[in-house]
């Protein structure tokens, strides 16, 4: 693929300054504005396989794949005919439909910790539902995170970490008073002694530990030696419940998700992303002991029209189907594909003089502009922003769309190609000379 310094943005610009006189920032989700990363964000018009088209025409490789859902490209035709199918007969009822336990079976033959499941519209709904969910179980106030991991922006998560080993959290955003996350203990990832103490401290207070088993949202990052298992150990010693937030890793880093590859069994898992093959959806799930108590059945209230809509559910049968079919050579496959990806982009760097770490886990991955390791959020902070909005735009202007933000991972999906990956490593070469200037 030729350097393309001279990419078109005049319909992009037009379309953007249309949507910022309505809508704020003219974005959805603040990171769209490319405020961290700066230049023309395009606006995205079509989509086909591993490639996406801009209102200018301009076209890319997309390493973004919607932030990690379509596993198997833009407009796969099978998902694309569920859709259409489930949408002839009427977009949503408010009213239980076949298709919601069919999806329901397929998760439940994924995780087999998860004896039953419960349909929500998004991942924040699924991870706030599950915390609901553990503290009605465990009858306690206090819910473990950890800086850097994001589970969606309801108030009680939205918190920054400080100081200490167990710091109450502080509110991360304008609006969130308080009152609202005083029993928010925000603690640094793979750092077990601080989890320990925080139980210590507030002993027999801690309904739920919460993590990202791979982190995805300050860059790519996985626990080191046995720290989910020290989490799980933990948990069950205190009895308290430990929550999988597997919205990005479920049937992504393996058809079972991180708890799959990792061989541990959390109480709960929430899923999203993938189960709804592009479209809204959320889940959590976990043994009919503490399922259970979810209304109807029990006195945690949880509710959503549109939970379950007929066109999720059928894109996520889909997706979730064919993974299963195919999951034998649809993993190795991009296991191969995503190794290759960053060791040639991380060889490029260092050909270039750049200083610069890589993390992956299966097709998610991130390249970190620091020497590394990055193992948590103080040290991917340390990163170079700036040599990171410099490679973003570099990339984007021979045609590739990663992430733009450093503290988010990237995604490859199953209709990558061999073509695809050298392609994006030879404008990696060419974007580290403006990254080095």
């Amino acid at each position: 693929m030729p350097s393309t310094p001279s990419r078109k943005t005049e319909q992009s610009r037009r379309l953007r300054e249309r949507a910022e006189s309505m809508i704020p920032g003219g974005v959805n989700s603040p990171v769209r504005a490319f405020g961290a990363v700066g230049g023309e964000p395009p606006f995205i018009v079509r989509g086909k396989g591993s490639r996406i088209w801009d209102a200018d025409e301009n076209e890319f490789i997309d390493y973004l794949g919607s932030w990690g859902p379509l596993i198997l490209g833009h407009a796969a035709e099978h998902v694309l005919d569920a859709i259409v199918g489930a949408a002839c007969n009427g977009t949503s009822f408010g009213a239980s439909t076949p298709a919601e336990a069919d999806l329901a079976e397929l998760a439940i033959s994924a995780f087999p910790h998860i004896q039953k499941v419960r349909f929500v519209s998004s991942g924040t709904e699924a991870t706030m539902s599950a915390i609901r969910l553990a503290r009605a179980y465990t009858k306690r106030k206090y819910i473990v995170k950890f800086e850097g991991c994001y589970h969606g922006h309801a108030d009680a998560l939205l918190v920054k970490a400080g100081s200490g080993v167990a710091t109450l959290g502080i509110p991360g955003s304008a609006g969130v008073p308080e009152e609202f996350i005083q029993f928010t203990l925000a603690l640094p990832f793979n750092n077990i002694t601080a989890v320990e103490h925080a139980f210590q401290r507030f002993k027999h207070q801690i309904a739920c530990v919460i993590v990202e088993p791979v982190v995805g949202n300050m860059g790519c990052v996985p626990g080191v030696d046995d720290y989910l298992v020290a989490l799980r150990m933990i948990t069950e010693r205190e009895k308290a419940v430990l929550i999988f937030d597997e919205v990005m890793t479920g049937f992504r880093v393996a058809f079972g998700g991180a708890q799959e590859l990792y061989n541990i069994r959390p109480d709960l898992t929430t899923m999203g992303k993938i189960i709804g093959g592009g479209l809204p959806v959320g889940a959590y799930g976990g043994p009919s002991e503490i399922m259970n108590l979810v209304a109807p059945l029990g006195p945690m209230y949880q509710a959503g029209t549109l939970s379950g809509n007929p066109l999720a559910m059928a894109a996520g049968c889909a997706t979730v189907k064919y993974l299963r079919e195919h999951k034998e050579e649809i993993y190795p496959k991009l296991e191969k594909l995503s190794e290759q990806l960053v060791r040639g982009v991380a060889a490029a760097a260092k050909d270039a003089g750049v200083t610069l770490c890589a993390n992956r886990v299966g097709s998610m991955f991130t390249w970190f502009f620091t020497a590394g390791p990055v193992t948590d959020w103080e040290s991917a902070a340390r990163s170079n922003t700036e040599q990171f909005a410099r490679f973003f735009r570099g990339m984007l202007d021979n045609g590739v769309y990663l992430p733009p933000s450093q503290y988010e991972a990237a995604f490859l999906s199953a209709a990558h190609s061999e073509e695809d990956v050298q392609e994006t490593i030879a404008a990696a070469k060419r974007a580290m000379a403006a990254v080095r200037g």
